[in-house]
């Protein structure tokens, strides 16, 4: 249960500060969003007209989360080094720099090329995951969930337009000589252009340099008004995997289906334009719903809204798998509920890795915390490609919703931990 305490006056930089860090973020989330949904929308198309084979379709998605494995490390060394400011502008510029590779690709008929650029892609999808962190660095720990989904939501906005935009895009391509599919690629890049400035710019002061600089003692800080325990003076606690394998298990099963539902709705005779569409459904639901969630997570605690994830993916996955070929409306509804139990799963995720970290190890943490992630969704997007091949698109999709049931117990049981934990730290004698 969390309580209205008046704002102390020494509290007063902080809370002036994480408004405008969030108004910043929330800006450069839109347009990040923008980019995001380019490659997710036509990167697995982009590949199989240019390879000729539908089994190697996730290669896209599992290179550019690959490169998103290897940005978390980078972005999150930077930020940790010199602050949220840098780490998040320069991640935003690589995937630019990766936008315009992959035009340069489709335009040679390069498919090495078009790897090399989809890897460097990958690093605007890494910064925009790790964009939530820096909305958490000045919460109040009761309301870290609430501004985590605050910058997430910002994403739909940017998400739900790029994949929309995807014919138009494709329209201009053609007028400049550029292969159709590749046109997303072109707003893309300057969407995470804008991005990267809008943030070298403006995010000032420093969200998680004035957090250090704010809480020079965290460890010593008694439990939070939700009741969560701090983190020992090392910043060690069963938090870090527990967070880490919830987005980890959401991930892998969201980005395997994800990926494959535009190849198979396309060798199914449907267009661009309605492969489109659901795609701009589920990324909405993977954003839209994140003020909800950050509520739940702070009135309910993460475990118990990552146990839901756990339920709503399966649901998913079973829609997606009886789906008529041609019904475009069952494939909407199918991406939707996996963008929402992705939603579930990330939103409490991200809370129990904030809750267990100091600001001092924080981003370096978090970074590797988004490596495991990246590295999930890296497996589900290579393996999404050749299970179809195999097995056909239906096995996938029930395949991803059977792993996701793991949530479940996995939630219960750290749960039972995390209780035993609360009470032993209550119950334990102070010391001098």
């Amino acid at each position: 249960m969390t309580t209205n305490a008046p704002v102390r006056a020494d509290d007063l930089p902080r809370v002036q500060a994480q408004r405008r860090s969030l108004i910043v973020l929330v800006i450069a989330q839109v347009l990040s969003g923008v980019g995001l949904a380019a490659g997710v929308t036509v990167g697995a198309l982009l590949a199989q007209d240019m390879l000729g084979s539908t089994g190697l379709a996730g290669l896209p998605s599992a290179v550019g989360t690959a490169g998103s494995a290897v940005a978390a490390v980078a972005v999150g060394r930077l930020s940790q080094a010199r602050g949220r400011r840098p780490g998040l502008a320069l991640g935003y510029l690589a995937g630019a720099a990766g936008s315009g590779g992959v035009i340069v690709a489709a335009v040679a008929g390069h498919p090495v090329l078009l790897f090399l650029s989809l890897f460097l892609y990958g690093a605007g999808t890494a910064t925009n995951l790790q964009a939530r962190y820096a909305g958490a660095d000045l919460a109040a720990p009761a309301r870290r969930a609430g501004a985590v989904s605050t910058v997430l939501v910002a994403t739909t906005l940017g998400g739900v337009a790029g994949p929309n935009l995807a014919a138009p895009t494709g329209g201009l391509a053609a007028v400049l000589g550029i292969p159709y599919l590749a046109g997303p690629f072109l707003l893309a890049g300057v969407a995470y252009a804008l991005a990267a400035l809008v943030l070298a710019g403006w995010l000032r002061p420093d969200p998680l340099l004035l957090a250090r600089a704010l809480e020079a003692d965290p460890a010593a800080a008694p439990d939070d008004a939700a009741g969560r325990p701090r983190p020992d003076a090392a910043g060690r606690r069963p938090g870090v995997p527990a967070g880490a394998l919830v987005m980890v298990l959401t991930q892998v099963v969201m980005v395997a289906i994800m990926t494959m539902t535009p190849v198979h709705m396309h060798d199914s005779g449907s267009g661009a334009a309605a492969s489109g569409l659901v795609i701009a459904i589920h990324i909405g639901a993977m954003y839209l719903p994140s003020p909800l969630t950050g509520r739940l997570v702070d009135r309910h605690g993460p475990l118990a809204v990552a146990a839901a994830a756990g339920l709503v993916l399966p649901a998913a996955g079973t829609l997606a798998a009886v789906a008529p070929d041609d019904s475009v409306a069952a494939y909407a509804v199918a991406l939707a509920l996996l963008g929402l139990g992705w939603n579930l799963g990330l939103v409490a995720g991200t809370a129990i890795i904030t809750d267990a970290v100091p600001p001092a190890t924080r981003a370096r943490t978090q970074g590797w915390v988004d490596v495991s992630i990246a590295v999930a969704g890296a497996v589900g997007g290579m393996a999404s490609g050749l299970v179809v091949e195999v097995a056909g698109y239906p096995l996938l999709a029930v395949g991803g919703g059977v792993l996701a049931l793991a949530v479940v117990p996995v939630s219960i049981a750290l749960a039972r931990g995390s209780f035993r934990d609360v009470r032993r730290r209550r119950e334990r004698p102070p010391t001098a």
